[in-house]
């Protein structure tokens, strides 16, 4: 038996003594659970403001900005890398697991224990895998930092604020999974979207800081914007440029706000749309369920799997952009780049457009001065086309490697004692049955979200949250919904705890 184990179990010594947060040992409450995840979140955004000691926010360049929010991180702060190491860890290990490269039996005890366990020593890797390139790249310390600790030293303690606040992120992570409710990395996700939201939505200082506000020099929120430009612009103001303004122009024009509440009400929709399956007891007479294939089947995987598959290759871009490799450094072809910003090249057709402005009026206009009309078109059909058959086949995969293809499923509702009525109980038979279901809602699937996510970026979204902030968002917001749902049902009726529990 020890010989079948899995070689992960050598590292478990390790990685069971690296600081950890203990499991409850009985029942947690559920208002001590809520209050938990108060704390957690309190936490969370005084972290986004506390900022990198001896950084030099002035020379620093952020080259994930376009995808900031959906790494719930915040520029120069200890959150600079955000959620991405621990995402990137758990992708990493769950498609290991799901392909069968790592043998190990999550349905078991122990193997599930030392799954979590190995997962803190590779959440630490890639801190330190993401960490350092950014420090050597684009973090730059101050020159009074690096008179004090030298280059070398100034750097290393950067990277060292960098790995404590990371890994208190993953702590507080595992506060939320153990102590409070749904996932931390979950609601960091939320939270950072739903404030860069608010703030799109009602923020009422100016856009330029420096200057007064002026109707060249508008609050930057999209309410106090039009409250401002009506009550200070006349009839003949309005129709010579101030609608526009108001609807179209940046930064969070109205179109924006009602394409991002859109956006909110159709993944609303879709998270609900679902085929049930009816399933009875082979053994207990009259016990009947439902197995429910939700429209959503691959969830939001798909277009996080498509974001940082592209933030990845505009970083790479960016970092060659500025080498002089053969063929990669300085390759125009590949991408040219005004600070962290892709103008030109395959980079930039493969960059989310920020909003209408961004190629819809160039498109009417003629062009911006560095792309004409049918560039600015191409732009949006390979965009859309990229995220749209990306994310299909991230859905397929994810879905195939992640136990959620027919014949896992089967195996599922097999071992549960369950079958579908009027067929035989033999898990061939319910695989057939479920192919005729899960392959199809797959691609639609990961068609939809990939559309969803394109189309809320050509449209813009308040505070550039980014369509897959926002789909993110919705899909967290009602899965902790229910998730409440679940606790409350727990402190109201005991005995469905060892259900919910699975104790």
């Amino acid at each position: 038996m020890e010989e079948s184990r899995s070689l992960l179990y050598k590292f478990k010594p390790i990685s069971d003594r690296l600081p950890a947060v203990k499991r409850p040992e009985g029942h947690v409450h559920f208002r001590t659970k809520m209050m938990w995840v108060v704390v957690i979140l309190l936490i969370y955004f005084v972290m986004t403001n506390v900022y990198i000691y001896g950084l030099d926010e002035s020379q620093t360049l952020d080259i994930f900005a376009q995808y900031r929010t959906i790494m719930a991180g915040a520029s120069g702060s200890l959150l600079q890398l955000g959620i991405a190491p621990i995402v990137t860890a758990s992708i990493i290990m769950q498609l290991f697991v799901g392909a069968k490269i790592i043998k190990l039996d999550l349905t078991n005890k122990e193997d599930k224990a030392c799954y979590q366990s190995v997962l803190k020593l590779l959440v630490i890797g890639m801190i330190i895998f993401e960490a350092v390139p950014q420090v050597f790249g684009y973090l730059v310390p101050s020159a009074a930092f690096v008179s004090n600790f030298g280059d070398l030293g100034a750097k290393g303690l950067i990277i060292v604020q960098l790995f404590i606040g990371s890994y208190i992120v993953f702590l507080m992570d595992e506060v939320i999974s153990k102590w409070g409710i749904g996932s931390g990395i979950s609601l960091f996700i939320a939270a950072g979207v739903s404030q860069a939201l608010f703030t799109g939505t009602v923020n009422w200082n100016p856009v330029d800081m420096s200057q007064a506000v002026s109707l060249g020099n508008p609050p930057a929120g999209t309410i106090p914007k039009i409250i401002y430009t009506l009550t200070n612009t006349d009839a003949a103001g309005m129709s010579q440029g101030g609608y526009e303004m108001i609807l179209l122009q940046g930064p969070n024009p109205l179109i924006a706000l009602v394409g991002t509440i859109i956006i909110f009400f159709i993944v609303a929709y879709l998270e609900s749309t679902r085929i049930e399956l009816p399933l009875s007891h082979g053994n207990a007479r009259g016990a009947r369920g439902r197995y429910p294939i939700k429209l959503i089947y691959a969830s939001n995987i798909p277009v996080i799997l498509m974001a940082a598959l592209l933030a990845n290759i505009s970083m790479f871009a960016l970092i060659f952009y500025g080498t002089d490799i053969p063929f990669l450094g300085h390759n125009d072809l590949i991408g040219s780049f005004d600070g962290t910003t892709a103008t030109g090249g395959l980079v930039w057709y493969l960059s989310a457009p920020q909003g209408i402005t961004s190629w819809l009026i160039p498109i009417l206009g003629g062009g911006d001065g560095l792309h004409g009309p049918m560039q600015h078109m191409m732009h949006v059909v390979i965009y859309f086309t990229v995220m749209v058959f990306g994310s299909i086949l991230f859905a397929k995969f994810w879905v195939s490697t992640t136990n959620m293809g027919p014949e896992a499923v089967a195996n599922q509702i097999q071992k549960s004692g369950m079958q579908i009525p009027g067929f035989r109980r033999d898990p061939r038979v319910l695989k057939r049955v479920l192919e005729r279901y899960i392959p199809v809602v797959t691609v639609i699937s990961g068609a939809l979200v990939g559309a969803l996510a394109a189309g809320a970026d050509l449209i813009g979204t308040t505070g550039y949250a980014s369509g897959t902030g926002v789909l993110l968002t919705v899909g967290i917001l009602i899965q902790f919904y229910e998730a409440m749902g679940r606790e409350q049902m727990m402190e109201m009726h005991p005995v469905m705890r060892g259900f919910f529990e699975g104790e």
